[in-house]
Parts: C-alpha cells; sequence; structure tokens
C-alpha cells in the first residue's frame, strides 16, 4: 500500500467560497505533477540529510510559474510591522490567493508548518496555503521522522470543530 502524500483541511463555511473550485483544481496539477516519475525521482535525489528546500523547489520552479506561481513575490506582508516575511510561492486569484511554501529538514524541529499556517493567516492577499514537506526525515543518528504524518496532526487541530477558526480557507499538505 501506497504512503499518504496528500491531506487537505477547509475551514468550515469555507467549502463554497468564491474561489475554491479553482483552488482545488490547482491542488489537483500539483499533486499530479509531484507524482511523475521524473519529478519523484529528482526530489528524491535532492532529499538528502542537510540539503536545504532551494534544492526542492528547483526541481518544481519552472512547473510553479507554469501554474501562475511567483517565487518569493514581494510586499504581501507590507501591512504586517514584521520584517523579513515571504512566501516560497504565491498565486493570486481573486478572492485570495494561495501561498506554497517547500520545508525540508527544519519542517518539526523549527515548526516551520506552523509559521506558515500563521504567513497565511495574516497575508490579506492570500486564503489559502500549499505546504510541501517531506513523507519521511532521517536525522543525523539515523532515525526517521515521520514529517507528513506529524505535520496532518498538527495542521488538522487549527481545522477542528472545538477550536476558533484561523483566517485560512484551506491547507493542502503534499508529501515527497
Amino acid at each position: 500500500m501506497a504512503e499518504k502524500s496528500y491531506a487537505r483541511f477547509i475551514r468550515s463555511g469555507a467549502e463554497d467560497s468564491t474561489n475554491m473550485e479553482e483552488v482545488l483544481e490547482l491542488a489537483s496539477d500539483v499533486r499530479n505533477l509531484l507524482v511523475r516519475d521524473s519529478v519523484r525521482d529528482a526530489i528524491s535525489n535532492v532529499h538528502l540529510l542537510g540539503a536545504s528546500s532551494h534544492k526542492v523547489q528547483a526541481v518544481i520552479i519552472r512547473e510553479m510559474e507554469e501554474f501562475g506561481f511567483q517565487s518569493e513575490k514581494k510586499g504581501l506582508f507590507a501591512n504586517v510591522d514584521v520584517s523579513g516575511i515571504r512566501p516560497d510561492y504565491f498565486k493570486e486569484i481573486p478572492g485570495g490567493g494561495v501561498l506554497f511554501e517547500v520545508e525540508r529538514g527544519k519542517t518539526l524541529a523549527n515548526n516551520m508548518d506552523l509559521l506558515d499556517v500563521w504567513k497565511t493567516h495574516i497575508c490579506t492577499e492570500a486564503r489559502h496555503l500549499f505546504l510541501m514537506v517531506p513523507l519521511i526525515r532521517v536525522t543525523k543518528k539515523g532515525a526517521q521522522q515521520r514529517v507528513f504524518n506529524t505535520v496532518e496532526k498538527r495542521i488538522g487541530a487549527f481545522f477542528a470543530e472545538n477550536v476558533a477558526p484561523v483566517d485560512v480557507d484551506s491547507v493542502h499538505l503534499f508529501g515527497y
């Protein structure tokens, strides 16, 4: 049985938002890209101990741009008094755009997944987050961290019925 590599969270009440259909189609396009053998092999070759997420991004950047994403778009957080915030990718969509973040080694240790939800929450131009994380990360000591499963639980907590909603319509989690 293949390991789960995609999870979706939609804020209650946002299912029928003006752009949800377009976002779901875009998520499907990204999923189809990530399951291509050539893309999986290329990501596998750069998903190494000590490598940066930029190496993973380099594998998919051309396709992300073809999907309409802009790399490291500046000015999205001009209304927030926090310096240095930028997304890996951003796609403008009427009704609220999509931030796309690619994480690698520091996903759990530095809570990068939670930071990415926060960035989407405070970005007035984004309503959706596409988050790409490793399925498994091997540590220096050889232990395996099940990153995707942990991130799925952490992100799911934001969308639990007993939790006040964040200002994010959807999160799409892609594992590699």
